[in-house]
């Protein structure tokens, strides 16, 4: 049998959503015929089948949202029937005839005879997450099949077997608010078993410190013995600080042991390392607990009579989630302004007809996209990515511009690449392509990655000004709005000209408001008067 796992469709996608199947079980299938179709973040992509064979099972429904990597249709290829029967006949003759063994055998094989473990994609996930091998999960499902049930419940086995300390976050209840909460504590590596060594190791704790655990508080007055407190000042040990349980006639009272014990734990050294290693240790932890709460507190939207639901997954949740990525982590900073196009508007009606003599429908866009090339090439701040790991701006050498496309299944961004390099004919043809394509759902991922700035032609459904998202990784994005007649000042008299209105959105962390004016200011140099891009 073939285990079909869902491929790499692209950088950076980790999963998809079946949007249709073109077989189904019992289908004979042929190399390269297309099995399904699968939506990721940003497009539709058919997935062909790599063998021949006839297909034996769906591993996931319509709708279902699968991973990389996940099993998403078994094939039995040509030969594997021939090869199946020889198997089950060697296994005839050489069958064992001790029962008990045979049971045995039954007990803890929970595959397939060909290795396959039968679960859903959700259990397959959620298994990974766990740490679980689903081949060593016993299913309690129809046929065997592996529950999410059964993978927690591995899990939970598996914490239960875990040997020496680990890492745990213990919730307090809402009774237990007097007293300190939690602490950070060192763990040596062989305290368990109350060895030493020479190598330590940290692990992070967040505990609810019990009246059976002191802290380490200096008291005013502790009994010791001479010998007790000799020992004290030999290791440099304040014994007012020594924790302790006993009491001797009411006070505080502490032996050589304590001393000693304290005077070891106080020697042991704690690196900056350390430190880092609990800290990174104990926020994460703790980070866990808020998600999960908010996860808790998530409330579904009630639905009355006559509403209608849609599921919020494939390209649109892919957009929201990028949209709410460039909200959280990106301070925009946006900068309107106006321009008077009439120079614009004569040169696109003087060369339409001559594009439409070569097939060409020539519009707006490609003049905007050329003035845009030129401009960044004037302030390559704009053409920039933030590389928060390395902690540097990359300032990017293409100019590949996308344009953002309203579809009907959401906003998509094709990108044109190399349009400093390219003419207004063959532009024109290329952005009218990528925006079909785009709005077909027949645009390849590739297609739609590599931009160092967008523009989004709000104008085209009538809006003027807007407050555009930024694409992230990129730091800027150019909003443009309606080209119509505005009224203008010229030599002291108001005239009506042909105006489009400019809305640029800035990363604020990498671009200054003083560089969004700059460029917005030689963009309107180009756009006013096209004849500049023939300077250079």
């Amino acid at each position: 049998m073939f285990e079909f796992e869902l491929p790499d469709l692209g950088e950076g996608v980790a999963e998809g959503e079946v949007l249709a199947w073109h077989v189904a079980v019992g289908d004979t299938v042929t190399e390269d015929q297309v099995l399904a179709e699968v939506e990721t973040d940003k497009a539709a992509v058919d997935v062909p089948s790599p063998v021949d064979g006839v297909v034996r099972e769906l591993h996931a429904e319509v709708g279902d949202v699968v991973q990389t990597g996940e099993v998403l249709i078994t094939i039995e290829e040509d030969g594997d029937a021939a090869e199946s029967e020889a198997a089950e006949t060697d296994a005839s003759e050489g069958a064992t005839t001790d029962g008990e063994t045979a049971a045995a055998g039954a007990e803890t094989d929970v595959t397939t005879a060909d290795g396959r473990v039968f679960a859903a994609p959700s259990v397959r996930r959620l298994a990974r997450e766990e740490g679980v091998d689903l081949a060593t999960v016993e299913g309690s499902g129809p046929g065997g099949r592996v529950t999410e049930a059964d993978v927690e419940a591995a899990a939970e086995a598996s914490e239960r077997d875990a040997d020496g300390p680990t890492s745990v976050v213990s919730k307090v209840g809402e009774d237990e608010d007097d007293g300190p909460t939690s602490v950070v504590s060192r763990v040596d590596a062989d305290e368990s078993d109350g060895g030493e060594s020479d190598e330590r190791a940290v692990k992070s704790a967040v505990r609810k410190v019990s009246a059976a655990e002191p802290m380490a508080e200096r008291r005013d007055r502790t009994l010791a013995t001479p010998a007790t407190r000799r020992l004290a000042r030999e290791l440099d040990v304040d014994i007012d600080a020594v924790p302790t349980d006993e009491t001797r006639d009411g006070e505080p009272y502490v032996d050589e042991a304590a001393v000693r014990a304290f005077a070891e734990a106080e020697s042991v050294e704690v690196t900056d390392e350390d430190v880092r290693e609990v800290t990174e240790a104990v926020v994460s932890e703790m980070q866990s607990i808020a998600d999960e709460a908010a996860a808790e507190e998530t409330t579904g939207v009630d639905a009355t009579e006559g509403d209608r639901r849609e599921p919020y997954r494939g390209v649109r949740r892919a957009i929201g989630e990028q949209m709410t990525r460039s909200r959280r982590e990106v301070p925009h900073a946006t900068h309107h302004d106006e321009v008077a196009v009439p120079d614009l508007v004569a040169a696109r009606e003087r060369l339409q007809p001559l594009a439409e003599e070569r097939g060409v429908r020539l519009t707006y866009t490609p003049f905007l996209l050329k003035c845009v090339a030129r401009a960044l090439d004037d302030h390559p701040i704009l053409a920039s990515q933030l590389d928060e790991a390395n902690e540097e701006i990359v300032f990017k050498s293409d100019r590949n511009v996308g344009v953002a496309t309203a579809t009907d299944h959401g906003l998509v961004v094709p990108v044109v690449e190399d349009v400093d390099e390219k003419g207004l004919l063959e532009l024109a043809t290329e952005v009218d392509d990528l925006v079909d394509r785009a709005r077909s759902r027949d645009i390849d991922r590739e297609e739609m990655q590599g931009g160092t700035f967008t523009v989004t032609n709000f104008g085209a459904i009538g809006g003027e000004y807007a407050d555009p998202v930024i694409n992230v990784p990129e730091t800027a994005i150019l909003g443009v709005g309606a080209l119509k007649e505005r009224p203008v000042a010229e030599d002291g008299e108001v005239v009506a000209k042909p105006t489009l209105t400019l809305s640029l959105a800035i990363d604020h962390r990498v671009i200054d408001g003083a560089d969004g004016a700059r460029f917005v200011a030689t963009l309107k140099e180009y756009l006013s008067d096209p004849t500049r891009l023939l300077l250079e």
